[in-house]
């Protein structure tokens, strides 16, 4: 079988212009964005939100290079494995592939959850199974299919924020009344327990919960081996991607962090339902259950797209064994399909019968994984550019260029590798540097030890 360097080309610019827009709002945003704000206080969360901004945009503008000069499928660990390393290429894969597989277990497992506010005498895992028949059907039947419910997943998320930031916005300045208070709050609540209630370092140890909120904004370097036309849509996408970040995320934290008092914030519900519920709008509970639903379910359904390519790519490149390379008719890899979802569940069963032992040392590691990746694409870049230019060709023959170069991806290279080191300040956190430290050595040592009892050919 020959190498190939993408599956079908299927998806049309609406489709990534939306993936993009909706794979970085998850249900980390619903749900637990609150605890950014009880641990950091409001200007620091504004202050980590924005850092963590830039940096993705720092990492998409060097994806950004790569993926129009070469958009291939499960491009990350292609780019890796040429530009820094083999054994490079194959730790980014396994990383990557680890952290959605991870997440599908419990975007199934919190979507049982919330149906069962509807139906309670209905058993949760009758509804995780559901979700899980509904997301795989949806990726077995072609890349379009998995892009256009996608692209109405993301278009509810991006409603329901853009309605909180305008409710909310209104609420701040009087023009709709706010339960428990007689006049306007304004912005007293960033003030009047000081800048930094929890002390400044708070910023610095809720970056990589900050950056784990904004994982999915690479998911553009990965459809832009199934995308219509990769040299006119992903850069129009990553020149959006910074916009798009300040506007949903720290616009909806700037207006949680006015409306709800830091120690409040996180402890009991989700901050998204305790502003509407305060503003007065009906069914606010009900209403939020059902976006938090689709933001599960347009979660579960990158994960599997994510996870499934980053399979057929290791394939396609001779790493795995060949048969995860297979595609249906409408070019769907199904036996990566497969793989991935059996990992999903078998994350799923981790979380319920070792939810101690197994499951945490998965979530320690898939927490990182995306931060070792966005170094990698940055270094990736680097070396990239400098290929480029020994190889004689030049520069204005490159679609999308990294501006800024060098200075733009040494920093997204060591800003993202401060963000790994700063958890260890963190005792809550510093236990996925324990785990993902020796996992990283395991994946390099596994590849070249695979390669040398290799048999040549």
């Amino acid at each position: 079988m020959s190498k190939q360097t993408h599956l079908s080309r299927q998806m049309e610019s609406r489709h990534v212009l939306m993936i993009s827009l909706g794979g970085v709002i998850g249900t980390g945003l619903f749900l637990s964005s609150g605890y950014t704000i009880h641990q950091a206080g409001p200007i620091g969360t504004l202050l980590a939100y924005t850092i963590g901004a830039i940096l993705v945009y720092l990492v998409m503008l060097c994806l950004g290079e790569l993926a129009v000069a070469m958009p291939y499928t499960g491009a990350f660990h292609v780019y890796a494995k040429k530009y820094i390393g083999p054994g490079t290429g194959f730790t980014v894969a396994i990383l990557y592939w680890l952290t959605w597989t991870i997440a599908l277990g419990s975007e199934f497992t919190a979507a049982g959850l919330i149906m069962q506010n509807w139906f309670p005498h209905v058993a949760t895992w009758l509804w995780s199974l559901l979700f899980m028949v509904i997301i795989f059907t949806v990726n077995a039947l072609s890349v379009r299919w998995f892009a256009e419910a996608e692209f109405w997943f993301a278009s509810i998320k991006v409603i329901a924020i853009i309605a909180f930031i305008v409710l909310g916005g209104l609420a701040i300045v009087g023009l709709l009344p706010l339960h428990g208070h007689a006049s306007a709050p304004f912005l007293t609540n960033y003030t009047k327990n000081g800048w930094f209630p929890n002390g400044f370092g708070g910023v610095f140890t809720t970056m990589l919960t900050v950056n784990f909120a904004f994982s999915g904004t690479e998911l553009i370097g990965i459809t832009a081996g199934e995308t219509k036309d990769p040299a006119h849509t992903i850069p129009t996408a990553i020149r959006t991607t910074l916009w798009r970040l300040i506007i949903f995320f720290v616009g909806s934290m700037a207006v949680m962090a006015a409306l709800i008092p830091y120690q409040q914030a996180g402890v009991t519900q989700s901050p998204f339902v305790l502003v509407f519920k305060e503003i007065g709008i009906p069914y606010a509970a009900d209403l939020m259950n059902f976006v938090v639903l689709t933001a599960i379910m347009s979660a579960a359904n990158s994960g599997l797209y994510a996870s499934t390519r980053m399979l057929w790519s290791l394939a396609n490149e001779g790493t795995i064994p060949k048969i995860f390379k297979k595609t249906t008719q409408r070019d769907v890899p199904l036996i990566a399909l497969i793989t991935s979802m059996v990992g999903g569940v078998l994350a799923l069963l981790s979380s319920v019968y070792a939810a101690g032992s197994v499951y945490l040392v998965l979530v320690s590691i898939s927490g990182l994984a995306v931060v070792i990746v966005w170094m990698a694409i940055a270094l990736s870049e680097i070396n990239f550019r400098k290929a480029y230019v020994k190889s004689g060709q030049s520069l204005d023959q490159l679609a999308f260029k990294t501006p800024g170069y060098p200075i733009v991806p040494w920093l997204a290279f060591i800003l993202s590798g401060l963000s790994c080191l700063l958890i260890w300040f963190d005792p809550n956190q510093r236990i996925a540097l324990y785990y993902t430290v020796p996992f990283v050595a395991i994946c390099y040592a596994g590849y070249y030890l695979s390669r040398k009892f290799k048999p040549t050919k």
